[in-house]
């Protein structure tokens, strides 16, 4: 690998995007991470406009060694967004020209880890087909902190994405990922956008068999946080769900 290249650092991002209040960086962002991410001068990430929201964030902090209006920031695709990038067919190459040139990138996403449950995998990919080192810092990820808040099993377990939101093909993809995790005991684990959170709590529990297991972990990281797993039947019984307004982890299994 040519000395000349730069890295291409994975820079988490606190989970309280889009939330009415937000937690203060250094509650979730280790130093050396926020101290990395200072001194980036090129930037891939989904919204440059939020992406300067949290740069300015870290800069009270650990002073940025650039202004944020001299940073070089790329945007992803829309349709990588949307549809994710995982398929290959994005060729994210172009974006990596800074560290072909020398210069250290960095890669954001809108919370947590950039390419996990976020698109930027195939800027990933590309760095490592072009032999630029890729090199992931620590910082939140909302999947395993709910993941190890729920009980269920944390040797064996998938990260389904997003349900469909027409009612009958949502119900039978939950039954689905139910018989897999109670076949198996693979936990499933899978997200929705806030606003919808409500609705797919009440889908999974006229669907999903009293005996299965379904926790939740909403707002993680921020003051208002709570994590509750119980079997479906005990839900049941409890009758009204706790407030479900912000960025929350589903999980199920037995």
């Amino acid at each position: 690998m040519s000395t000349a290249t730069g890295k291409l650092y994975l820079v988490p991002a606190p989970l309280d995007f889009g939330c009415g209040s937000q937690a203060p960086l250094t509650d979730m962002m280790p130093l050396a991470t926020l101290q990395m991410a200072a001194r980036l001068p090129s930037w891939i990430c989904e919204n440059a406009k939020s992406t300067r929201a949290y740069l300015k964030r870290i800069n009270e902090l650990q002073p940025l060694q650039q202004a944020v209006q001299a940073l070089q920031i790329q945007e992803l695709p829309r349709e990588v967004h949307k549809k994710g990038d995982h398929s290959g067919n994005f060729d994210a190459r172009p974006l990596l020209k800074p560290a072909l040139e020398g210069l250290d990138m960095g890669l954001v996403s809108e919370a947590g880890m950039p390419a996990i449950a976020d698109p930027g995998s195939s800027v990933v990919r590309a760095a490592h087909d072009l032999g630029i080192e890729v090199v992931a810092l620590i910082g939140p990820m909302s999947l395993m902190l709910a993941l190890a808040s729920s009980g269920l099993n944390g040797q064996n377990f998938a990260f389904a994405g997003y349900l469909p939101q027409e009612a009958a093909e949502r119900s039978q993809r939950i039954k689905a990922l139910e018989s897999l995790a109670l076949k198996t005991a693979q936990t499933q684990i899978f997200i929705e956008t806030p606003y919808r959170n409500a609705a797919l709590l009440t889908a999974l529990l006229q669907t999903l068999q009293a005996n299965t297991r379904l926790a939740l972990s909403c707002g993680l990281t921020l003051d208002a946080a709570w994590s509750k797993s119980a079997l479906v039947s005990r839900w049941k019984q409890e009758k009204l769900p706790p407030p479900l307004g912000l960025p929350t982890v589903f999980c199920i299994g037995r």
